[in-house]
């Protein structure tokens, strides 16, 4: 459907009304006659025809195509009441920004946000409505904390509130207590595992250290051996000299 042409201000040229509905087109298409519909009036007419409304040529939701760039500007320029002008609202733009002003459209009737309040209210007195509306959330004026979120939860028993809270905190404060022990076990597990590894890993370097020393301590024997039978050689050379 089209846009009410009462809504215009002006003349308002045939070349732009629906083909169908006969009002101001709306999201528009174009079939290959130059013939202009909305498009969800020329969709509709094509599930039970196959020709166009107004010259019966043969046509094909495939064959439409978007209206002409000129005639898409001169429809963009028509200047429109907004749609909540019977509220009061006195704008009036253009049908290209008339969208986006009637989405926040302070004389736009919009439903309370309240759960389970069926009141649709103008956005400008929107503010007004929530501070009064009987679905509206609020703290028990006893001081229990309860949220009321409707006239019957104002009867509710704040000791069985206060308890059931008291035994939610119990609960939740029993949970934390669990998880962060099983995060310590975690860690010290992790730690444990690591603190073996390191040992081991130590114990293989002394074990090492151990068969160098024991490798050096050889070495050194047999250098003072060596030493030994040196010292030797040059004093039986020695002595042979002597007797020389």
């Amino acid at each position: 459907m089209g846009y009410d042409i009462e809504r215009f201000v002006g003349y308002v040229n045939e070349g732009l009304l629906c083909s169908i509905c006969r009002d101001v087109l709306e999201d528009p298409l174009q079939a290959p006659c130059e013939h202009a519909f909305c498009t969800a009036c020329i969709h509709g007419w094509l599930v039970h025809h196959s020709n166009c409304p107004e010259d019966r040529q043969v046509i094909d939701v495939s064959l439409l195509r978007p209206l002409y760039r000129y005639m898409k500007n001169d429809l963009n320029r028509l200047q429109l009441h907004c749609r909540n002008r019977e509220y009061g609202c006195e704008m009036v733009c253009s049908l290209e920004s008339i969208d986006r002003h009637e989405r926040e459209c302070e004389y736009s009737q919009i439903p309370c946000s309240n759960a389970g309040c069926t009141v649709q209210v103008e956005r400008r007195n929107l503010d007004g409505h929530l501070a009064v509306c009987e679905y509206r959330s609020r703290e028990c004026p006893n001081g229990c904390g309860y949220t009321i979120l409707s006239a019957e939860d104002t009867q509710h028993n704040c000791v069985a509130e206060l308890r059931t809270e008291l035994e939610l905190l119990r609960s939740e404060m029993i949970c934390r207590v669990e998880e962060a022990k099983h995060e310590m076990e975690s860690r010290l597990d992790s730690q444990r595992r690591h603190m073996v590894q390191k040992e081991s890993i130590l114990q293989n370097e002394i074990e090492e250290l151990k068969s160098q020393i024991s490798r050096l301590m050889s070495d050194v024997r047999s250098l003072m051996a060596a030493e030994r039978q040196h010292r030797q050689e040059l004093e039986q050379a020695e002595l042979e000299k002597r007797e020389l």
